[in-house]
């Protein structure tokens, strides 16, 4: 079974990314901080899919290789056009901005990069509230069903993740 704690960590970098965008003063130093964990969040959201399918994932961190594993072995997660034309930078940021202290994030790129990231985790059900999918009472009962009996007791958060896992399964 899938480890979601990469997805709950996933969620805790976006959110991080978002508190130190609010909190930054538009100091560009502090703004590579919010990339670097907007960038850890798509990575660890990308893992996380591959490894609910089964794929030994990679030590790498370059987003654009993630998307083409995620898209070459099924993974049920949507990849949004923002984000495989955008891959290349988000890479870039995992890196430059923590070694590269001549690197400055552009706060308006970091500004619509808060925006897709948001919308690809929305799109893909990492969210808090139940997923549209899983509203469906007897959907919600198939992929509960597929669970460990211990791991019947979760968040909507949790069984959003899991269905990431299971869709296929449960239809």
């Amino acid at each position: 079974m899938c480890d979601i704690r990469l997805f709950k960590s996933a969620r805790m970098d976006y959110k991080t990314a978002g508190m130190i965008w609010r909190e930054s003063a538009n100091d560009e130093m502090i703004l590579n901080n919010s990339a670097y964990h907007l960038q850890q969040a798509v990575e660890k959201i990308l893992k996380g899919a591959l490894e609910c399918t089964g794929v030994t994932v990679p030590y790498s961190h370059k987003i654009s290789k993630l998307v083409a594993m995620v898209t070459n072995n099924g993974a049920n997660l949507i990849v949004t056009e923002w984000l495989d034309d955008h891959a290349e930078m988000l890479s870039e940021w995992e890196t430059e901005t923590r070694y590269n202290m001549d690197f400055l994030v552009e706060k308006r790129k970091l500004d619509r990069a808060l925006d897709e990231v948001g919308r690809f985790m929305e799109i893909n059900g990492i969210r808090d509230t139940l997923r549209e999918e899983l509203q469906d009472p007897e959907r919600k009962t198939r992929l509960l069903q597929c669970l460990p009996e211990e791991k019947r007791d979760c968040s909507d958060f949790e069984l959003n993740c899991y269905y990431i896992l299971f869709k296929k399964k449960i239809g």
